[in-house]
């Protein structure tokens, strides 16, 4: 039974790409979901953080922080420094509008993913590191995601910086360490329950992605209908206005800026001299962004719905990318010194 909820899981990827499908082809599917936002997104991101903080137990963590405290550090400025870089400059350089730029910036400046250590599992990274940088980095989003964005994105919109980290606190920071109380407090029910978490979580993450794209599938309409008639008419035609429409730049820029992420977060490993399963789990966890925290953040505290799209496109795209990539790693054979076996 555990093999199954593990395998159905990891069709992460397959979710949110079926729901942005449904989203582009029928948005009013998700209009009882859109209609209750912010508050059902909040909600949403609130429950998938509190799953999270039901398989944690803190003092292991503490432990296993204490044990390679270089590795963990490493991830987690990697993490806060190349992906609101490459999101600022992605942003300028691709001419987003003020909405859209600041969408990009505010996803770059989220913390790790809990998707990336199901990645990094694929990959037969350091599964440990993955989930300790994605620990660390969710914390720290209560003064980094906010202040950052503030610097990076303060000239484009104004940005409250402060009612940005109490969302984040309540959303994410509160969840998880309630999660990890009821686990310490009520062992046997969270027990029964925690099998059934991660693959809740990534239901409720793909509903919550696929309603905020079809909320902007309405915004955008005109020029996916106009695409769709492309595609009827000709397909070099649609092929362009895919390609060359305002969906089309956020695509690309979201697009770009994991990439980066992937492929910096492992170059900057590789140059620090991490072992392999290290530099796997710090590529992944840098490139694989929490796209939700992005779209709660972004419906919460900006009137536009176009700042929300980079974090909803997000979803689908790094989810894909990151599978992508783990499936390639899997099948590279992975060089093991004796050092690497005595960690």
């Amino acid at each position: 039974m555990q093999d199954l909820f593990s395998f159905a899981t990891s069709l992460y990827p397959v979710y949110v790409t079926v729901g942005g499908v449904i989203a582009c082809v029928k948005p009013s599917a998700f209009s009882w979901f859109v209609r209750r936002g912010p508050a059902s997104y909040s909600f949403s991101l609130g429950f998938i953080m509190l799953a999270m903080g039901l398989t944690l137990e803190l003092s292991d963590f503490v432990c296993l922080f204490m044990q390679r405290p270089l590795s963990i550090l490493f991830g987690c400025i990697a993490q806060y420094s190349i992906m609101p870089s490459f999101g600022a400059l992605i942003a300028k350089s691709m001419g987003l509008s003020p909405a859209l730029s600041v969408g990009l910036i505010l996803l770059s400046c989220c913390p790790g993913g809990t998707a990336s250590n199901v990645v990094t599992l694929i990959a037969q990274g350091d599964v440990p590191l993955s989930v300790m940088m994605t620990v660390c980095t969710t914390l720290g989003a209560a003064l980094l995601t906010p202040l950052l964005t503030k610097v990076l994105a303060g000239a484009v919109i104004p940005i409250d910086a402060a009612k940005l980290s109490i969302s984040t606190i309540q959303a994410v920071v509160l969840p998880i360490l309630l999660g990890s109380s009821l686990q310490r407090i009520f062992p046997e029910f969270v027990k029964v329950v925690v099998p059934f978490c991660p693959l809740l979580a990534v239901l409720v993450s793909s509903l919550l992605a696929s309603s905020v794209f079809s909320e902007n599938v309405i915004r955008l309409g005109p020029s996916i209908l106009g695409a769709k008639q492309g595609i009827d008419s000709s397909l070099p035609s649609g092929i362009h206005n895919i390609l060359s429409g305002e969906l089309a730049h956020v695509m690309w820029s979201v697009l770009l800026l994991h990439f980066a992420g992937f492929f910096v977060g492992n170059l900057a490993s590789s140059i620090c001299r991490f072992r392999e399963p290290e530099r796997r789990a710090i590529s992944i966890e840098v490139g694989m962004q929490n796209s939700a925290l992005g779209v709660v953040l972004a419906t919460s505290h900006f009137t536009s719905p176009l700042v929300a799209l980079p974090s909803a496109l997000s979803a689908v795209i790094m989810n894909v990318m990151g599978s992508s990539l783990g499936l390639i790693w899997r099948h590279v054979d992975l060089e093991v010194t004796e050092e690497d076996e005595k960690a």
